[in-house]
C-alpha cells in the first residue's frame, strides 16, 4: 500500500466516483482506464518525470497527455488527467487511484486477500479457504495467492494491515519463545 491517502487524493478520486454515478462512465470503465493509466505510467520513468516536474509548463503537459493518453483512456478521464496537470495535482496520481481503489471495493463489495501457504494448493482447498474468508468478512473475497516454502506448513492471510498467521513456522517461533521465557 501506498502512504496516507491525502484530504485532495480523496475529493479528486470523489470526483471519479461521481463520473460513475452520473451515468458517463462506468466504475469498470472508469477503473480500467486508470489501471491503464497506471501501466503506462509505470512503463515509463521520463513520462512520470516529466509529468511531475514543477518546470514544465502546464500547458506542455496538457500536450503531452493528450499525444499518450488519447487512444488509450475514454475522454473523460483524459479531461480528469488535463485537470490534474493544470492544478499542479499529477503527484498526487498514484494516491488519488489507489483512494479510488478503496472506493470501488467498497462500492463492489471486494475486499483483497494475500494468502500464502508454503506448498501449492489445489483449487478446491482455495475455493474452501475464499469461502470461509466470504462467509467471514461478509465481502467478496479477491485473493492473491502466494507460496513462501519458508512458512513450512499452514497458512499466513494477510487483510489490509491485520494478519492470520497459522503457519508452522510461527508456531514453531511461538514454542521457542515460550520456552526461553519459561512459560511451559
Amino acid at each position: 500500500m501506498i502512504k496516507n491517502i491525502t484530504q485532495s487524493a480523496k475529493i479528486y478520486a470523489d470526483a471519479l466516483i461521481e463520473t460513475a454515478k452520473d451515468g458517463r462512465l462506468s466504475y469498470n470503465e472508469i477503473f480500467e482506464d486508470i489501471n491503464t493509466i497506471f501501466q503506462i505510467l509505470k512503463s515509463s520513468d521520463d513520462l512520470k518525470k516529466i509529468l511531475l516536474t514543477p518546470a514544465v509548463p502546464s500547458e506542455k503537459k496538457i500536450e503531452i497527455i493528450e499525444d499518450v493518453f488519447t487512444s488509450q483512456v475514454k475522454p473523460d478521464i483524459l479531461n480528469f488527467l488535463k485537470i490534474l496537470a493544470e492544478k499542479k495535482r499529477f503527484d498526487e496520481l498514484d494516491l488519488i487511484i489507489e483512494a479510488f481503489k478503496k472506493e470501488y471495493d467498497e462500492i463492489q463489495n471486494l475486499k483483497c486477500v494475500t494468502i500464502i501457504s508454503a506448498v501449492d494448493l489445489s483449487d478446491e482447498y482455495k475455493a474452501k479457504i475464499v469461502s470461509k474468508l466470504q462467509e467471514k468478512l461478509q465481502k467478496n473475497i479477491i485473493a492473491d495467492w502466494q507460496k513462501d516454502d519458508s512458512i513450512i506448513g499452514g497458512l499466513v492471510i494477510k487483510i489490509d494491515d491485520d494478519v492470520i498467521d497459522t503457519s508452522i513456522k510461527n508456531k514453531l517461533e511461538n514454542l521457542s519463545k515460550n520456552i526461553i521465557k519459561g512459560n511451559l
